[in-house]
């Protein structure tokens, strides 16, 4: 027999080479696997189950088998080049998608994105732009250590006593986190800036005053060295960071805000100094009445001190832009109550392994994946899913790493431990999507490009069209003015106003249940003007029940026997259903020869040396079963009530048929009415029949849909919406859907999150109901609505702050720019863009 599997988890050649080779270690087993697309030809002397071909396959990596059902998975093409090699350097390069990979924590990246998703091993600035690289979130749970309070040399990984003084052991303090440690760094050097800039500053504002106190302690020459001498702390110490990064910036010509500062404090400085040791070089226009040069010692160090200060509150905002992340590491307990021979044992949640039994108490947090052995409660799952009502579980149902447990206590198997479990996936993918860069960003990028070459371009002007034109001393008005338009400039705030929206908007939408796998994601989902959804586990539960078994020759018992004992070897939602429904009426399976599935239609074999067919109509017609009009009218009846039906048919006659029903999810009605508010037109395409669909279309008021429908079909649709101009986005479950998944704008797959559905889709809901796209269109409409908030405050900030700064009102109001003014407005520019982008935390979804 011949059988086709859809394989998930192959990114290259090599994969496609370990896949086929785990699969012909299998007795009995020639298999032949496609990369593209990817599936597995398998060849079976018997049946073999495929949990058996799935453990061949998790023994060599990270695959997933799953009978295909007709339904093909869809990769993008891989380069030739690096399909060849990626296995074996991990490097994946043909992958569309770029993102930061799991081995990144501890890593540092630039919040700007300036060389896409580069990591850098040590702290310091980005060499394109400049700013503080930020590390990486660790994206585990570090291992909760205790130490004794009175021996810290006693450390433990559980909690006990001390082995030498008998004390309880504490839980060992952590230490601070980078944001900290880079905000405590900037709070020291603000203090030292601070205390030396207000004494310079207070010394020339004083030398303004018509009877100069100061002069009566000594004469100028002496308090401008006074002003030198402060201003070395500061300039040297405090905020020599911004000079280093100006020089990278200008020797690597990635021309940068770093570089318009450097240039324009330094200038002002060395000016100084300069005008200090050699005033004689200088027209009389730069000197005071005295005969002195105007010196700028304390536009030097206010201008830095500022500029300081933006850099400190940026630090302070930034960290907060990824406390979505924070938070949703801290929902994974650090321990958990192994259930051993001798006892409860309290164990580190690292030592937790797959089939180990854990008890979880009343109120204590769900440690990993898996299924309720024992007892029951309820449990808090908001956290993952974004709904506050609690939910009830009891044997055999599955709880998530992560949840609260309610007032009872249960025993559950370990099934995902480490990075398997949800949460681990759903931390990785809120990490990969705020690093993700949005197609909007392309604008700023552009601007960017030219952004500092110009304003230096602006300066130069500003200075020479002032001491050509301008009043006197007009060689001082232009030098001010050329400085307060380097200043002012803040290329930062255009960089900044897509990624730290894109950040906290996938952060709000995690904790709301709505997964976005990157921003592009993000951005489209505010586009899309069509919704094509599949009926089965979208718009209903997915947990098909069988209604009942109508035998014409009045034998269910025997027909159910026969056809449970057929769909056994099947994984469909519907088969397992039937089998389901045969164990509870305690029917025992008989063995069953030549089992073939068919793809999109049933399934066929022999029982009891009878030829059996189960499906639908498609397959009766197909083997030339004959189907009584009695009989279909009975199947037609069932099929308007909603029902999905499948007719049994033995040896070429019909015999009968087992009625389906899988109830509608009661926040379909509700999800599709405010999409169609929102001008999204919901199409329903069903592998049902026409009369079930009808019969779900009509109670949900949806009027388009399509009954009957293959993969292809789906796929064929939405190339056509396509094809007319439409935004399409498909709601699946992110497996049997995968090719419409793919061709869609917008993937997003329902369900409870599995590997597969957070792999094949760009949107994944982890509740898994249509309510959950209503969430992420009103996520991705707020995001872009910030985000164009941001570059327009960022393109309306510099293209009105540089012609002030230049002093363009200066003929018709007498306005101009202090560089102190200028260098205060351009520090809070990117905190701006930042405290814009946190509102969005506040979003209800």
């Amino acid at each position: 027999m011949i059988h086709t599997y859809s394989i998930t988890g192959m990114t290259c050649d090599g994969c496609r080479s370990k896949v086929e080779k785990a699969l012909n270690t299998i007795e009995g087993v020639e298999a032949k696997v496609a990369l593209n697309p990817p599936i597995a030809t398998i060849t079976m002397e018997k049946h073999i189950p495929t949990t058996q071909l799935q453990e061949a396959l998790t023994a060599v990596g990270k695959y997933t088998i799953e009978m295909n059902n007709g339904k093909i998975l869809v990769q993008a093409p891989a380069n030739e080049t690096t399909a060849k090699s990626c296995c074996s350097t991990h490097s994946h390069e043909h992958k569309k998608e770029t993102v930061i990979p799991s081995n990144a924590q501890g890593k540092y990246y630039c919040p700007m994105h300036c060389e896409g998703e580069k990591l850098y091993d040590k702290a310091g600035d980005c060499p394109v732009c400049g700013m503080d690289l930020v590390k990486a979130p660790d994206l585990t749970v570090n291992k909760a250590l205790y130490t004794c309070p009175m021996h810290p040399e006693v450390i433990s990984e559980i909690p006990g006593s001390c082995p030498i003084c008998g004390m309880d052991l504490v839980p060992m303090e952590p230490s601070d986190s980078e944001d900290q440690k880079t905000y405590k760094n900037l709070v020291k050097k603000m203090k030292v800036a601070v205390i030396f800039t207000v004494p310079v500053f207070a010394i020339a504002m004083i030398e303004m005053m018509p009877n100069n106190p100061l002069l009566k302690i000594m004469d100028a020459t002496k308090w401008n060295w006074v002003q030198f001498i402060l201003t070395l702390p500061v300039v040297f110490y405090a905020c020599w960071m911004f000079f280093v990064r100006a020089f990278k910036s200008i020797i690597t010509w990635n021309l940068n805000m770093f570089t318009l500062i450097g240039i324009g404090t330094g200038v002002a400085f060395l000016f100084s100094l300069v005008g200090m040791f050699f005033p004689d070089i200088f027209p009389s226009e730069f000197k005071t009445e005295h005969g002195a040069v105007l010196l700028y010692f304390e536009a030097t160090t206010v201008i830095l001190t500022l500029v300081l200060l933006g850099q400190l509150l940026e630090a302070r905002a930034h960290s907060q832009t990824s406390g979505a992340i924070k938070a949703l590491l801290k929902l994974a307990p650090t321990e958990a109550t192994l259930v051993a021979d001798g006892g409860d044992k309290v164990i580190s949640i690292h030592d937790i392994k797959k089939g180990d039994l854990l008890r979880v108490k009343p109120g204590d947090k769900i440690p990993v994946d898996g299924k309720i052995t024992d007892g029951e409660s309820s449990i808090d799952e908001a956290m993952i899913t974004g709904e506050p009502i609690p939910v009830d579980k009891k044997k055999d149902d599955n709880v998530i790493a992560g949840t609260i447990n309610g007032n009872k206590s249960f025993v559950m198997i370990a099934e995902k431990v480490g990075s398997e479990t949800l949460l681990s996936q759903i931390v990785q993918m809120v990490n990969d999507a705020s690093r993700s860069r949005a197609p909007i960003q392309k604008l700023a990028d552009s601007i960017a490009k030219y952004f500092v070459p110009v304003v230096v371009i602006i300066s130069a002007i500003t200075f020479f069209v002032w001491a050509k034109f301008g009043p006197e001393p007009a060689l001082v008005y232009g030098f001010i003015n050329a400085i307060a338009v380097l200043i002012i400039a803040c290329p930062c705030a255009l960089g900044l106003a897509t990624p730290m929206s894109v950040m906290v908007g996938v952060g709000k939408g995690a904790q709301s249940g709505v997964l976005i796998k990157n921003a592009e994601a993000l951005e489209n989902m505010n586009k899309v003007n069509v919704l094509i959804t599949d009926k089965t586990g979208t718009i209903t539960e997915g947990k098909p029940s069988v209604e009942k078994i109508f035998s014409s020759n009045n034998e269910e018992n025997n027909l159910l026997k026969n056809i449970a004992s057929l769909n056994q070897y099947s994984e469909h939602p519907l088969a397992q259903a039937v089998v389901n429904y045969a164990k509870s009426k305690t029917v025992s399976l008989i063995e069953v020869k030549d089992f073939e599935a068919i793809a999109g239609k049933g399934v066929i074999g022999t029982v009891d040396a009878k030829k059996v067919v189960l499906g639908n109509k498609k397959l009766m017609e197909q083997v030339k079963a004959i189907v009584s009009d009695d009989l279909e009218n009975k199947i037609i009846a069932e099929q308007k009530l909603g029902k999905t039906v499948s007719y049994i048919a033995v040896d070429g006659i019909a015999v009968g048929f087992v009625s389906i029903f899988d109830a509608i999810k009661e926040s379909s009605a509700v999800a599709i009415k405010e999409l169609m508010r929102q001008g999204v037109e919901v199409v329903m395409l069903t592998g049902d029949n026409e009369n079930t669909a009808k019969s779900v279309a009509d109670e949900l008021g949806l009027t388009s849909y399509k009954a009957g429908c293959l993969p292809e079909d789906k796929l064929k649709e939405i190339k056509k919406l396509q094809a007319e101009g439409k935004i399409v986005a498909m709601a699946g479950d992110g497996i049997n859907d995968a090719p419409a998944l793919a061709q869609a704008n917008i993937g997003i797959a329902m369900g409870t999150g599995t590997d597969v559905a957070i792999e094949s889709a760009k949107i994944t809901l982890v509740k898994g109901d249509l309510l959950g796209i209503v969430k992420a269109k009103n996520l991705s409409h707020a995001v872009m609505r910030n985000i164009k908030q941001n570059l327009f405050f960022a393109f309306f900030y510099n293209v009105l702050g540089v012609p002030i700064a230049a002093g363009v009102l200066y003929p018709f109001f007498g306005v101009l720019l202090s560089p102190m003014i200028a260098a205060l407005a351009m520090s809070f520019s990117s905190v701006s863009v930042i405290v814009n982008a946190l509102r969005l935390r506040s979003l209800k979804l």
